[in-house]
């Protein structure tokens, strides 16, 4: 069965301290999970305010699904950290079969 697995590394730039960047994070990680069947969390420590790496992981019988749900989830994470006053700096993502 195929798992999908997409990591976005988010560039904050207007963020001067933890909370900023827990703001955009938060929201982030919240309308995914609310507009996708998915999985989200964050993988790094808060090492610095203007950067964040999230990941994201889903689970089909159909690799074909997955793969238009990945491109999904990745506009989508564009435009709502682009309303949050943050970009997306770089995206992956990758199979698993299991």
């Amino acid at each position: 069965m195929p798992v999908a697995q997409l990591t976005l590394e988010l560039r904050i730039e207007y963020a001067h301290s933890l909370k900023d960047r827990r703001q955009v994070v938060r929201s982030l990680k919240d309308q995914l999970r609310q507009g996708f069947n998915i999985s989200v969390a964050e993988l790094d420590e808060a090492v610095t305010w203007q950067s964040a790496t999230i990941g994201i992981a889903a689970i089909s019988h159909s690799r074909d699904y997955l793969q238009g749900q990945m491109a999904e989830v990745e506009k989508a994470a564009s435009r709502i950290v682009r309303d949050l006053g943050a970009e997306v700096a770089d995206a992956w993502w990758d199979f698993l079969e299991i």
